[in-house]
């Protein structure tokens, strides 16, 4: 009789489903020692089937822009009642603040916009989680593991409608240059116009 009233109470109880809960309240579920453990791993198990640098950073980025788009159907499939930005300025500022908090819980630094090219925009941050507990071989100097950040950005600038090219550089701690295509600039132009 008590597994029956038991069995009734906990079907009564509405069961949470894992994608309906919202990405804000996930933040803290991750400890930060266990992403750069797993970070790790990817940068040893990537760099154990590449030969050079370039080759690399490649694959991370590869790796990264598998992540991208994951995270941004996550993003929309939880966040129901979330806007979809359609201006260029608008969906950058989405992706320093809002992207970066859920996958790295702070902003990026700066968003700046490229003063010699409008096609041209640079997202900076100082100390890049991944970059923090990746020790670099001298063989291996000119590695950063913020590639992989690059190619989230790209694949949720991409799959939100806003094609480009990301890549990562050493400059003011890691500097994201984001190059969209040409389309997109007209585009928003043509938005600004009307």
């Amino acid at each position: 009789m008590e597994k029956l009233e038991a069995l009734k109470i906990s079907s009564m109880r509405p069961r949470s489903n894992i994608l309906d809960r919202p990405l804000s309240k996930g933040k803290t579920e991750v400890s930060q020692s266990i992403v750069a453990l797993l970070f790790s791993e990817i940068v040893q198990y990537s760099q154990s089937r590449v030969f050079t640098v370039p080759e690399l950073q490649t694959r991370l980025h590869d790796l990264g822009q598998d992540v991208g788009t994951r995270i941004i159907d996550l993003y929309f499939v939880r966040e129901r009642s979330a806007k979809r930005e359609t201006k260029l300025t608008q969906m950058l500022l989405f992706v320093k603040t809002t992207v970066w908090k859920n996958l790295f819980g702070k902003e990026a630094e700066k968003l700046e916009h490229a003063n010699d090219d409008e096609r041209t925009y640079y997202i900076i941050e100082k100390e890049p989680l991944v970059n923090t507990f990746i020790s670099v071989p001298k063989d291996k100097g000119s590695l950063n593991c913020a590639n992989f950040t690059a190619g989230i950005v790209e694949a949720v600038l991409t799959h939100c409608g806003f094609p480009c090219k990301v890549t990562a550089h050493w400059h003011k701690g890691t500097t994201y240059m984001v190059k969209f295509e040409d389309f997109v600039i007209a585009r928003d132009k043509q938005m600004e116009e009307k």
